[in-house]
């Protein structure tokens, strides 16, 4: 027998589970005002990501290992934002009119797009401090090894996503003689703990105990390694510090923007019962305000992706002029040295001869 379950249930993955009924109208105010707010976030984050995809197109001349993770970064915010339509239809119609498959692909959708957000960006964390700990390891490497980084963090995402894509169905009900269809969740409430839980750990807390121990080491490490090269004045404007900013950057957006999501699904399935005594308007503002929050991410990224491109472009077109520099001075040095040698012969000669 399946034990009793928190009237938000169906709502722990995602908005994208169909709402209560709305019966006030300052209700059907906070829906309209939701599939505003939500319409205008589709339409910014879509055209940002596809604006990132263009530029990264145009800049594989660069073979950053940057742009890898970029685009598949720019892929997963643009199949989550693709299910917004989906759920502003399902708020405002107040039913589920995509079936089980659609309920099956489109909560899949919310937690692949999510894992895989969150691994490539700790993948990213990873090769950066490599690149400063070992950086001719990390230039050795070739874009094929950065693919196959990226095609494993899809693959561990969708197995992850897995048990969401088959533990669900469509239930059937009438209200007040009205047919409703809504998304809900065949496990039982214990097994769901577990699980949720362990998709907490998994997209918010072993990555980011994971990268925070690294950019403690980067930070120790990079500074006094820039330090001695540049002096503290100049390591300020260092390119590939830059780098590392917008990185950490975009991992704090994404902490920032589904720690509450997640926090709210947690308190669903561990204190349910505290949160059956909210009323019912208070519920779904706050269901609203997380799922906001949790697509708001997708729309700032491309921003984030832009600036990042661009000081990556800077610090490698650095790392070329670096180079350059570096064969200068080389050949330079071997000038000397062959000229330094062809004198000494031709006086070594000219004592022979006397």
């Amino acid at each position: 027998m399946e034990p009793s379950q928190p009237d938000n249930r169906s709502d722990l993955m995602n908005g994208s589970a169909t709402p209560e009924v709305l019966l006030n109208p300052s209700e059907v105010l906070v829906t309209t005002l939701l599939g505003g707010i939500l319409a205008t976030m589709c339409l910014v984050g879509m055209v940002g990501n596809i604006y990132t995809l263009v530029v990264v197109s145009l800049s594989r001349r660069l073979n950053g290992s940057m742009y890898v993770y970029i685009v598949n970064l720019a892929l997963a915010d643009l199949l989550y934002l693709s299910t917004i339509p989906f759920v502003i239809c399902t708020y405002v119609m107040k039913d589920w009119y995509f079936g089980e498959v659609g309920c099956r692909v489109l909560f899949g959708l919310d937690l692949l797009t999510m894992h895989a957000s969150i691994f490539t960006l700790t993948a990213m964390s990873i090769e950066r401090y490599l690149a400063v700990v070992k950086p001719l390891e990390t230039l050795r490497r070739k874009k094929v090894y950065r693919r196959a980084i990226a095609g494993s963090v899809w693959a561990a995402s969708f197995f992850l996503t897995l048990p969401t894509m088959i533990l669900i169905d469509l239930r059937v009900s009438r209200q007040g003689g009205v047919t409703k269809r809504m998304c809900h969740p065949t496990w039982r409430l214990e097994s769901y703990k577990i699980y949720l839980t362990l998709l907490f750990s998994t997209s918010i807390l072993a990555p980011g105990l994971i990268i925070c121990c690294l950019y403690v080491q980067l930070a120790r490490t990079y500074w006094r390694s820039q330090a001695a090269v540049f002096g503290h004045n100049d390591v300020k404007r260092c390119p590939k510090r830059k780098v590392l900013y917008m990185i950490f950057c975009i991992i704090l957006t994404y902490w920032t923007c589904f720690i509450p999501f997640w926090l709210w699904q947690l308190l669903g399935v561990y204190h349910h019962h505290q949160l059956a005594k909210l009323k019912s308007p208070v519920v779904i503002c706050i269901n609203f305000l997380v799922t906001c929050l949790a697509y708001s991410n997708s729309c700032i990224n491309p921003f984030l992706y832009t600036l990042l491109s661009k000081n990556y472009k800077e610090y490698l077109r650095s790392q070329q002029k670096n180079s350059t520099l570096l064969s200068k001075v080389k050949a330079k040095r071997d000038s000397s040295r062959k000229s330094m040698l062809s004198r000494s012969q031709a006086c070594t000669e000219g004592m022979v001869a006397v």
